[in-house]
């Protein structure tokens, strides 16, 4: 079942790059009692994602801010080493976006946002979408019906929509 507004997030333990290597990430305490935007996409380095997604919630981070919004995620199914180098080969680190990677895709699938194209290498990866959650509470939730398409699911029109 794909999650919907309305619906809490799923339990989910993520991978981020830290001092001593990849680190665990309990998204549930991650998003308790806060204000997140969470945008995930099909993979790190690829096109639509790097040229389009990712600035495009570097451009708006700022405004993000200005409406409450604590923190701004990107998620994909990636390694968390491969996160960490995407990162920071953007900017988006510096520029101050989260990258977590959902290694094993099951963050992905419980949300009912996974898709795999083999014809292009693409297994078990996460759908495009974007989506604003309260205390762990979708309240905003922005997909694409193509992978490679980023447009109700980037920062501008994620941040018109609340």
């Amino acid at each position: 079942m794909t999650i919907s507004v309305g619906d809490t997030l799923p339990a989910a333990s993520l991978l981020q790059m830290g001092a001593e290597g990849p680190a665990a990430v309990d998204l549930a305490a991650r998003v308790k009692g806060r204000k997140v935007v969470i945008f995930a996409l099909p993979g790190a380095y690829t096109g639509t994602c790097t040229t389009a997604h990712v600035p495009s919630f570097m451009r708006t981070k700022d405004q993000f801010a200005a409406k409450g919004v604590d923190e701004i995620i990107c998620i994909s199914v990636n390694d968390p080493f491969v996160m960490q180098a995407w990162g920071e080969s953007t900017g988006a680190t510096e520029a101050g976006l989260t990258f977590l990677a959902d290694g094993d895709a099951s963050f992905t699938k419980a949300m009912g946002m996974d898709f795999s194209a083999p014809p292009v290498g693409l297994i078990d990866r996460s759908k495009r979408y974007a989506l604003m959650a309260e205390d762990g509470v979708v309240k905003v939730l922005q997909a694409e019906e193509n992978p490679g398409v980023c447009e109700t699911s980037g920062g501008e029109a994620l941040l018109e929509a609340i």
